[in-house]
């Protein structure tokens, strides 16, 4: 073993190495894996999957370092993704093109967050809890936007942070550090330079003004969304050269190489001396052995190459376009604007009805009129529907979404009156009436506990809601029919309930796009925490939190496939905030003595 190495051994701690609590590691140790090199193959593969994993370890059952404790090293980077991810990119091919390779070629558009720590491979996954943590805790922070502003060197190109908002991404940095640190044994450091996304480093000074050039036909201001996204790296190959193979060698001697195609090379400049001419000696990173191979089978590659992206945060979505990857469906579950009788309280109706029983406008902020049924108005005391300024609400919430772009596939409703307005509503605003139309699942409404005359209201019929020109998909079949609603449910029904009726949805719906859902306040939570895998809280806590939720309020989760899993993120629109304005008599006000 090489000095440095065996330096890097000692360094390592032989702290005992618990079980890890990790749904995927538990399969690896009934194929009969250790726990510490199950663990170790996790942690190569980014904790993705148990078949990468098991490739991974089947790749490397002759690696002779399979059982060394060293750990990897973790940074936490801020990376663009979308069309000015594309532009960076594009600058990066020309750059190389026209000028030739720099430092900055070595790795991929980002600004540096954390440098980069070690993290015991048992405890990784707490790095992931405590960016998703620190990652909500900041989530109404982050600035809308990032400002670039681009500046040159004779030895160094790139864009420059505005400091505002600089200083919330530094103390975001600050916070996953000192987390990370107490909680993960880990010593992690926010990066305390100016922060800035690197263009071109340590380059000819002849060739700065042609890399200026290239620079100029980025538009900062491109859609962009930022993440900030968890790498590691192997922290034994830091200081080495990186080789792709570009043919496959099956090795002549014994202390010969294997390689395949595309294969990546960990190469020692210092090691090279002695070896014969043509040939290089190195590790490859598929499979951790060791020999000489020939030097023209390569290529020079880059030193994120061999880098491993873990888990990622979006931390900043962009201004004038909504980022979903195309492959990826979403569910935006939100709940109905402002109802009528949140406004005038349970009577509203009596002050809403004539002697002989007809509906009129008695305050600009009733509906201008009531949609028929076939009993009496009195159905609308149980089922109330949106009030003028809830009309409002859905439609300025469907135009926002329609803003950022965001592609709505379907569209579930309760079939409370007020969810379905809603729908109606913002389908107007997104310009998709007639195009998506509303499928209305009794599984969706809110928890019958709550219903004030403890009984399933009854709600207007589909041929009712038709009629009234709702853009309603009849052709739907619900999961849960209105008979299947039982009054004053209990709590574990409800929250069985909305599991279900959540998980059957998503089946039901593969495509891509935004699964559209308007529901209740308690929809928020309780469909939200089934489709991400949380744990429902005690009915009490339940209730606390949904009083919370104000109309129209969001809930997004993102289905992260590689994981097999649904994310909740930050909505694509901002929260719909506004004051109370109660009603005015002005003889009482202005003319009382």
């Amino acid at each position: 073993v090489a000095m440095a190495e065996a330096q890097l051994y000692a360094k390592v701690s032989n702290k005992h190495r618990g079980r890890s609590t990790s749904a995927l590691l538990e399969p690896l140790l009934a194929k009969g894996f250790p726990a510490h090199i199950a663990q170790k193959a996790l942690v190569a593969t980014g904790q993705k999957t148990i078949e990468d994993a098991v490739k991974w370890l089947h790749s490397h059952c002759n690696d002779p370092s399979l059982d060394d404790p060293i750990p990897q090293e973790y940074a936490l980077y801020l990376c663009p993704t979308g069309r000015l991810h594309s532009r960076l990119q594009d600058f990066w091919t020309e750059s190389k093109r026209q000028c030739g390779k720099n430092r900055a070629h070595e790795v991929f558009p980002h600004v540096t967050l954390c440098d980069f720590f070690t993290c015991e491979d048992q405890k990784v996954e707490l790095l992931y809890d405590i960016l998703k943590r620190v990652g909500d805790s900041f989530s109404q922070s982050f600035p809308p936007s990032i400002s670039l502003t681009l500046h040159a060197s004779p030895s160094y190109l790139g864009f420059f942070i505005d400091d505002s908002q600089a200083n919330v991404l530094k103390r975001f940095a600050a916070a996953f550090s000192s987390e990370a640190s107490a909680l993960a044994d880990c010593h992690v450091k926010p990066s305390l330079k100016q922060f800035h996304l690197t263009l071109a480093h340590r380059f000819y000074p002849h060739h700065q003004k042609t890399l200026e050039q290239l620079a100029k036909c980025i538009n900062p201001g491109e859609p962009c969304q930022w993440v900030a996204a968890l790498y590691s790296r192997d922290m034994r190959f830091v200081y080495y050269q990186t080789l792709r193979a570009l043919f496959q060698y099956k090795p002549q001697n014994i202390d010969e190489l294997m390689i395949n195609a595309g294969d990546l090379i960990y190469v020692n400049p210092a090691q090279q001396s002695d070896v014969s001419e043509g040939w290089v000696i190195g590790t490859s990173h598929r499979t951790g052995c060791r020999g000489f191979l020939p030097e023209n089978y390569t290529e020079r590659a880059h030193e994120a190459d061999t880098w491993v992206k873990h888990r990622y945060l979006g931390v900043l979505k962009p201004l004038t376009s909504f980022s979903l990857s195309s492959s990826h469906l979403a569910v935006l579950v939100m709940r109905h604007g402002e109802r009528v009788d949140q406004v005038f309280g349970k009577s509203w109706l009596q002050q809403c009805l004539t002697a002989d029983g007809n509906y009129y406008r008695a305050d600009l902020n009733f509906p201008s009129s009531l949609p028929r049924q076939k009993d009496s108005m009195k159905q609308f005391e149980c089922d109330p529907p949106l009030s003028c300024c809830g009309v409002f609400q859905s439609r300025l919430i469907g135009e926002a979404l329609l803003d950022q772009e965001v592609t709505v596939s379907y569209m579930y409703s309760s079939p409370a009156l007020r969810c379905l307005q809603t729908a109606q509503h913002v389908l107007q605003g997104l310009k998709l009436n007639q195009k998506v139309r509303i499928r209305v699942e009794p599984g969706l409404f809110e928890w019958t506990k709550w219903e004030a005359s403890r009984a399933i209201p009854d709600f207007m019929t589909v041929a009712e809601l038709v009629e009234a020109s709702y853009d309603i998909d009849t052709s739907y079949r619900a999961h849960f029919p209105l008979s299947s609603l039982v009054p004053s449910e209990s709590y574990e029904d409800y929250v069985s309930r909305s599991s279900a009726v959540i998980k059957q949805i998503t089946s039901a719906c593969p495509s891509k796009g935004v699964i559209l859902i308007v529901g209740h306040g308690s929809s928020m939570a309780s469909l939200t925490w089934a489709l991400a895998g949380l744990p429902s809280r005690d009915s009490r806590d339940f209730a606390q939190r949904v009083k919370k939720i104000p109309s129209l309020g969001m809930c997004f989760c993102e289905e992260q496939k590689e994981e097999n899993k649904w994310q909740m993120v930050n909505p694509p629109v901002k929260t719909l905030t506004h004051g109370a304005n109660t009603a005015f008599d002005w003889r009482n006000t202005i003319l009382e003595d």
